[in-house]
């Protein structure tokens, strides 16, 4: 074939790629003449409220079966599910039902089996409605970008606010970590603190925020990384009781965090730990720690606990009337919430593809959480300085609460979050 015919083939293949979605599923007219591709059909969903409605299929990554945050990932897709249950059952979105069962899988919180499942099904969904954890999530990154599918993550890392595949709810590690870092000079009169935490972009993240609050406040700051485990704490566990830091922001997996709290109070620690959000698990409440977690811990969270009352706090709790309260639950609603308005905007556009799901992020200006993240949460355009969410809340332990934790500190910015310039993910 000579060089000018295999050039015009290349442009014409290029041209032919071009006007595909990611993963090669060409625009074709859906329902009310919407422009859709990879993960839409016209067929009703399996489990279909109304049969005469096309179907959304949304990709699940989770961990759940044997990973470190299992107790908080299954309550999460388990309360995905009962969330577009909620948005079918309530009409559906542009003439479409959505479902969240047909492509769910576990990722064992290990980037390589991420990356692998994602694979199996990214040419059958139109987006991702959980992608847990964040080392995980940077392992299929790229090929979110090159298919410009639109994703959810269940993690919080600073990362995700300079990315627009990437559609976040609530604060970040970073800011969270801030936050918590102020509370305990104003509230507590610090004067020290170590950030004791897993390696990677989830408690690097956290770790960073730490040390810059430290900085702005003038406290001694000690870093210390551990990995997950319980017999792979005794590092950590004697960098606490020898540098007797005055707080310790815990950035681990729960059980992890129980053997720290607990074998460090039992060498006569006594300095204060705030964790940051999936370190909690109210199972540590009936864990031999639970003396140690109530004398010396706090959580700080990004968002209210189960049992608030708010329009959508009150919908995830009827929509899920029989589980045992876990605030797993509670992220996993509203993690829900701006891919619904994207979804909604798409077909509002005439356009379900990859692109134009992505085109519709990028024009929300707000997300309506139903109560559950106050106004101005949601937003995706500007830069990420502009639209990053800054605010974060305080809890302690407490039997009483449904999931273990009772609110102490309201939604409050602290002073290194207010003026922190976010010009690039905080662990870099």
């Amino acid at each position: 074939m000579s060089s000018t015919r295999l050039a015009a083939v290349f442009v014409a293949l290029l041209a032919l790629t071009s006007c595909r979605g990611g993963d090669g599923a060409a625009p074709a007219e859906g329902k009310g003449g919407i422009k859709v591709d990879a993960g839409v059909t016209s067929d009703a969903c399996p489990s279909a409220v109304d049969k005469s409605k096309g179907c959304i299929y949304l990709g699940t990554i989770s961990d759940l079966t044997e990973g470190p945050f299992k107790t908080l990932a299954v309550p999460i897709t388990d309360a995905q599910k009962a969330f577009w249950k909620r948005v079918n059952d309530q009409g559906g979105i542009g003439g479409y039902e959505i479902d969240v069962t047909t492509y769910v899988k576990d990722n064992k919180y290990l980037p390589q089996i991420h990356n692998q499942v994602y694979q199996e099904i990214k040419g059958k969904i139109l987006a991702l409605t959980q992608t847990l954890g964040s080392p995980t999530t940077a392992a299929i990154l790229p090929d979110l970008e090159n298919t410009q599918m639109v994703s959810v993550p269940a993690s919080w890392t600073s990362l995700w606010g300079h990315e627009e595949v990437v559609l976040e709810s609530g604060t970040n590690y970073c800011i969270e970590s801030m936050n918590s870092v102020d509370y305990a000079a104003d509230k507590m009169g610090v004067k020290s603190v170590m950030a004791v935490h897993l390696a990677g972009d989830y408690g690097d993240d956290a770790a960073a925020g730490t040390k810059l609050a430290a900085e702005k406040r003038g406290l001694t700051f000690t870093n210390v990384t551990t990995q997950t485990g319980q017999d792979n704490q005794g590092g950590a566990i004697d960098a606490i009781v020898s540098g007797k830091p005055d707080l310790v922001i815990l950035t681990t997996g729960p059980t992890d965090a129980a053997v720290i709290i607990g074998q460090t109070a039992a060498r006569g620690f006594t300095g204060r730990f705030i964790g940051t959000s999936p370190t909690w698990n109210p199972g540590l409440l009936k864990s031999p720690a639970a003396p140690a977690i109530k004398a010396l811990y706090m959580q700080s969270a990004p968002w209210k606990a189960w049992n608030t009352e708010s329009v959508g706090h009150t919908a995830m709790r009827a929509a899920l009337p029989s589980v045992t309260p876990n605030d797993g639950y509670t992220a996993g609603w509203v993690w829900a919430y701006p891919l619904k308005a994207a979804l909604q905007k798409a077909a509002d556009n005439k356009d379900l593809t990859r692109a134009g799901l992505l085109n519709a992020v990028r024009q929300l200006d707000s997300v309506d959480y139903e109560g559950m993240l106050p106004s101005g949460a949601g937003k995706q355009t500007g830069s990420p300085n502009d639209h990053v969410f800054r605010q974060s809340l305080i809890y302690k332990p407490d039997d009483a609460a449904p999931t273990g934790v009772s609110l102490v500190e309201e939604f409050f910015t602290g002073p290194t979050a207010k003026d922190f310039k976010f010009d690039k993910p905080c662990y870099q």
